[in-house]
């Protein structure tokens, strides 16, 4: 059974990861070291490295690995370096983002989401996390600027005072736009402060809570 799980985790890696341009060795180093299946909820064991979004309740999903990379590599979290995610989810791309940056903080509205990830990350022996249980959207304030910022859901807009949270010289990758066109944009915070955003692909996942758009209404 070790053998088979090694070889599906390489397998992931190698046909589908990396084939979708995640070529940062640093990155798919850290999807092969940190045990996706243990993340996983447990109806799902064998689906831990398949190709396709898994459901995590609340209408909430683990987003699929080659997602997961892309979001990675565009992030590029280096050792030392700070860490915000917005999002914790499974507590999978947590853990990764702490193998690969300095201290993590995660953000997770959900109580049985929180829960759930410190059980996981604490059995994996990962110890540079912090999670906290706010609304990241409205009302969590991080009283603290970071080097590297993740958002692991979809917001129809970035929320202005989200840049206030990034540093000069830092960055900020999340899922932006209106179901079911929506990209994944990098935005980059120079040493004077100015910011550049670069769209990278589009995708389409669920929003954050509070982030979705307005309905629109029409006779």
């Amino acid at each position: 059974m070790s053998l088979n799980v090694e070889l599906a985790r390489n397998n992931m890696i190698e046909q589908q990861v990396r084939p979708w341009d995640v070529l940062d060795e640093r990155v798919l180093g850290a999807l092969s070291a940190v045990r996706r299946e243990d993340f996983v909820p447990a109806a799902l064991q064998n689906l831990a490295f398949a190709d396709m979004e898994l459901p995590l309740g609340h209408g909430e999903v683990m987003l699929k690995p080659v997602l997961e990379g892309r979001l990675l590599q565009a992030a590029a979290p280096a050792k030392g370096e700070s860490v915000l995610e917005i999002g914790t989810g499974s507590g999978f791309l947590t853990a990764c983002l702490a193998h690969l940056g300095g201290n993590v903080t995660s953000v997770e509205l959900r109580a049985d989401f929180v829960e759930a990830a410190r059980a996981r990350l604490k059995a994996a022996d990962v110890r540079n996390v912090h999670i906290e249980q706010a609304d990241a959207v409205n009302a969590y304030d991080p009283r603290e600027q970071f080097d590297v910022m993740i958002v692991t859901g979809a917001v129809a807009a970035l929320p202005p005072r989200w840049r206030e949270w990034i540093k000069p010289g830092g960055r900020l990758v999340a899922i932006a736009g209106i179901s079911p066109v929506q990209h994944a944009i990098l935005c980059t915070r120079d040493g004077g402060g100015e910011w550049s955003s670069e769209p990278l692909f589009e995708t389409d996942l669920p929003y954050l809570a509070y982030a979705a758009p307005a309905p629109q209404f029409t006779l």
